[in-house]
């Protein structure tokens, strides 16, 4: 089952939020990395555990059900998995939408998309983002964490609820009936649509979503080392190499 659609105009992305929306989420990320309310309201700890990696550790090895290298293990493999599974969605949907639609700053309407993940879930690329936060929220303070991911998932809803609206309106009866096949949010364990037959671009596909596979292998190669300072050091080398990709694109 996924988000049950609404008419309220409240629900629909701009086109300005559209427009915008690679900036508006950088915005959200360094909010919650950030955290700048917390200088005032005090929520987050303080020290080198005092991110969401180090708390649910120490919440998981309370009790003695675990060592406390244990749980720092088990949620570093929990945001590792997150990782790749959002690096995974992204670029298997990336493949088949195409980077230009994906980085397009207007909405298109080239037809209905059926193929790849798009047989299973109507919006991978959102999901997708959603497994990534999760793992890049292990090193922000909580209440950052809680922010970020709570900001993203509302901004992106509202993402696909305009992304709906215009294509119901442009597609007609050939988006609707495929809207009625294939769950919005909860992947189906089968295809539920036919797919056409086109073929993946992974190469591009992957080189624009080549931040999330960097954090993907950041964690798994240096997460080791317990030091959350040095995986955000390697998110933001990341995204300043997104950055490098996404001028690199625009200008060829």
């Amino acid at each position: 089952m996924g988000l049950m659609y609404s008419d309220n105009n409240c629900m629909k992305a701009t086109a300005v939020e559209f427009h915008q929306r690679f900036w508006i989420i950088m915005a959200i990320y360094i909010l919650g990395f950030w955290a700048p309310w917390d200088a005032v309201l005090h929520l987050d700890g303080t020290g080198p555990n005092a991110h969401v990696w180090g708390q649910l550790a120490v919440l998981l090895s309370r009790g003695g059900a675990m060592s406390i290298g244990a749980a720092f293990n088990l949620v570093l493999a929990a945001g590792i998995v997150c990782a790749g599974v959002g690096a995974w969605l992204r670029t298997w949907g990336s493949a088949y939408l195409g980077v230009g639609v994906m980085r397009d700053v207007a909405m298109r309407s080239d037809g209905v998309v059926a193929d790849g993940p798009y047989r299973y879930m109507r919006n991978p690329l959102y999901v997708g983002s959603w497994a990534m936060t999760l793992a890049l929220a292990l090193l922000m303070p909580p209440s950052g964490a809680i922010f970020s991911t709570v900001a993203l998932i509302f901004f992106q809803v509202r993402l696909i609820f305009g992304e709906e609206a215009f294509l119901t309106e442009k597609l007609g009866a050939a988006y609707t009936e495929y809207c009625a096949r294939v769950p919005r949010i909860v992947p189906a364990l089968r295809a539920r649509a036919a797919g056409s037959g086109a073929k993946p671009r992974w190469g591009r596909a992957a080189l624009a979503e080549i931040m999330k596979w960097g954090v993907t292998v950041s964690y798994a190669v240096l997460g080791w080392r317990y030091d959350a300072r040095l995986l955000m050091q390697c998110v933001l080398v990341w995204l300043g190499v997104t950055l490098v990709v996404r001028g690199f694109a625009k200008s060829s």
